[in-house]
C-alpha cells in the first residue's frame, strides 16, 4: 500500500502544473533561506571568533598552515626555507559602510555554508519526483557525497589556495617605498570566493559521475582530453592563486576519480544490457 502512494504521488507531481511548480520551489527556497537565515544568525552570534581567528587567521604569522610548513621545513633540514612568519600587510576601510558590508557578507555566505548540506537537500527534494525508482537507486547518498566534497573543498581553499594567495600578496612589492594597506573589503572578496570557489570544485567527480548516467561523457572521452583538461586547472589555478601546481594537483586527482567512476557507470551498463538481452 505504501510502495502504491508514493508512485500516485509521485505521477501527481509529474502532472503539476507550471505555476503549482513554481509553488512547490518556492516552499523549498523558503525553507532554505530560513536555514541560511539561522546559520547566518550563528555567524553573527560568533562573528568575533569568525572574523578574528577564522577569516583574518591567514594573515597572522601563527596561522596553522604556516606552522605546518615551518615544522616541515625543520624536520627535513630546510631551516627556516619554508617559513612564512612576515604577513606585511595592513587593513584599512575607507567607505561608510565598509566594514558593516563585509560583516553583512560574512553572515550571509557564512549562513550559506553552515546550511549548505540542508539546502542542496531541498533542492534534491524538489527535483527527485522527476527521477524513476532505478536513477533513484543510483544516486543513494547523494547528499552526503555532495556535502562532504563541498566541506572538503571549503577547508582546501582556506588552508591551503588562501594561505599561498595572501601570503604572496602582502610580500609582493615593486618598490620599497610603496606599502601594502588593503581595502578589508578587498581583503574578504578575494578570500570568500578562493575558499567557496574550491569547495565548488570539489562536486567534479559527483557532476561527471551523473553525466556518466545519462550518457554525456564516457572515461574514454575523459582520458582523451586528459592533457587539454589538466591545461585548463593550470591556467584556472593560475589565475585564482599563486600556488598553481598546489591547486592542479587535488583537481587532477579528482579528474582521475571521475574517470573511475565513470567506469563503474559503464560496467554497470554492461552488466544490464547483458541480463536483458541475456
Amino acid at each position: 500500500m505504501k510502495l502504491f502512494s508514493r508512485n500516485a504521488k509521485v505521477g501527481a507531481k509529474a502532472e503539476m502544473s507550471f505555476v503549482e511548480h513554481l509553488d512547490e520551489l518556492r516552499g523549498h527556497l523558503f525553507k532554505s533561506a530560513v536555514a541560511i537565515a539561522i546559520g547566518g544568525v550563528m555567524m553573527g552570534i560568533y562573528h568575533n571568533f569568525i572574523v578574528k581567528t577564522i577569516l583574518m587567521g591567514p594573515t597572522h604569522p601563527d596561522f596553522a598552515t604556516y606552522r605546518f610548513l615551518c615544522n616541515i621545513s625543520k624536520r627535513w633540514g630546510l631551516g627556516t626555507k619554508l617559513c612564512m612568519t612576515h604577513i606585511n600587510v595592513k587593513m584599512q576601510s575607507t567607505a561608510v559602510t565598509g566594514q558593516f558590508d563585509v560583516f553583512f557578507n560574512i553572515i550571509l555566505i557564512g549562513g550559506f555554508i553552515l546550511a549548505f548540506p540542508y539546502v542542496f537537500w531541498q533542492f534534491w527534494k524538489f527535483t527527485k519526483p522527476a527521477l524513476n525508482p532505478k536513477e533513484l537507486k543510483n544516486t543513494r547518498g547523494v547528499i552526503f557525497w555532495v556535502s562532504l566534497l563541498f566541506f572538503i573543498g571549503v577547508l582546501f581553499g582556506y588552508f591551503i589556495i588562501a594561505p599561498y594567495t595572501i601570503n604572496f600578496f602582502s610580500n609582493f612589492s615593486i618598490d620599497d617605498n610603496i606599502e601594502n594597506k588593503w581595502m578589508v573589503t578587498s581583503y574578504f572578496n578575494t578570500l570568500v570566493p578562493l575558499i567557496l570557489g574550491a569547495g565548488l570544485a570539489f562536486q567534479l567527480p559527483l557532476v561527471m559521475f551523473f553525466l556518466a548516467k545519462i550518457g554525456v561523457v564516457s572515461s574514454g572521452y575523459l582520458r582523451r582530453v586528459r592533457k587539454y583538461a589538466i591545461l585548463i586547472m593550470l591556467i584556472v589555478a593560475s589565475m585564482i592563486t599563486l600556488s598553481p601546481i598546489v591547486c592542479t594537483l587535488p583537481l587532477m586527482l579528482l579528474y582521475e576519480i571521475s574517470i573511475l567512476l565513470c567506469v563503474k557507470v559503464e560496467k554497470a551498463k554492461q552488466k544490464e544490457d547483458a541480463a536483458e538481452w541475456g
